[in-house]
């Protein structure tokens, strides 16, 4: 399955990513964000439902100058604390700042997000390269986009679907950038089962791959990403 993820994720498709039975158990709609379009978000958000989200590599995130958002908002009495997230008690939020593209106008349309994820994984790809970027002349915070910064050690410190759609993209060697999106069950008021987002995948022709899969493959191939 590792391979049909990985070409799907090259073509530009969404995949469907489980995380863990033991974490959150969910599964996140995950497209590479260079290939986002205003029917992909508009799938998102009918069919998938969650957070709308761009997962970044955390030395590129660093690059842009794009903080975790605990760090951003250290000087409050709200950050969150090692062992407030329940699923992950060793780590903290992948989170990071909300962001527009300075193109958009209100931020929150398909069109507007499309455009804010696209550029995103144009800047990441100029960073990755060892090119400089006006990230901050092209980007404003507050906006509708959430990023997500991985952590630094990927699969190896944290396995939350951030690691998981950066691990892959890694291993398709594509841009290091995602935009991913959770399902969420409309009757139960929870996050999709597993075998719910597996028929799903099903009836769209959709890759389902679980987590374990990802680390299984990044743990035999980690040393030469």
């Amino acid at each position: 399955m590792i391979d049909k993820a990985v070409k799907a994720l090259k073509d530009g498709e969404i995949i469907l990513i489980f995380d863990f039975d033991d974490r959150e158990g969910e599964t996140d709609f995950a497209v590479r964000s260079d290939a986002i379009t205003p029917e992909i978000i508009a799938k998102m958000r009918n069919d998938a439902g969650g957070l709308i989200c761009t997962a970044i590599e955390g030395r590129i995130a660093e690059k842009l100058g794009l903080p975790f958002a605990g760090d951003a908002l250290s000087g409050t009495n709200l950050v969150e604390k090692i062992g407030d997230i329940p699923y992950d008690s060793a780590n903290h939020s992948s989170f990071s700042l909300f962001l527009n593209h300075r193109g958009t106008f209100t931020g929150i349309t398909d069109n507007d997000r499309t455009l804010t994820a696209n550029k995103l994984a144009e800047h990441v790809k100029m960073a990755a390269n060892g090119g400089n970027t006006t990230f901050a002349d092209e980007f404003r915070t507050p906006g509708h986009m959430a990023t997500l910064r991985a952590n630094d050690r990927l699969l190896d410190q944290r396995r939350g679907q951030t690691e998981l759609s950066i691990a892959l993209a890694n291993i398709a060697g594509i841009t290091p950038c995602v935009t991913i999106c959770e399902m969420l069950d409309d009757n139960s008021g929870k996050a999709l089962t597993k075998d719910d987002a597996k028929k799903y995948a099903e009836e769209h022709g959709l890759v389902f791959i679980e987590g374990s899969e990802i680390v299984e493959y990044w743990n035999k191939t980690k040393n030469s990403q």
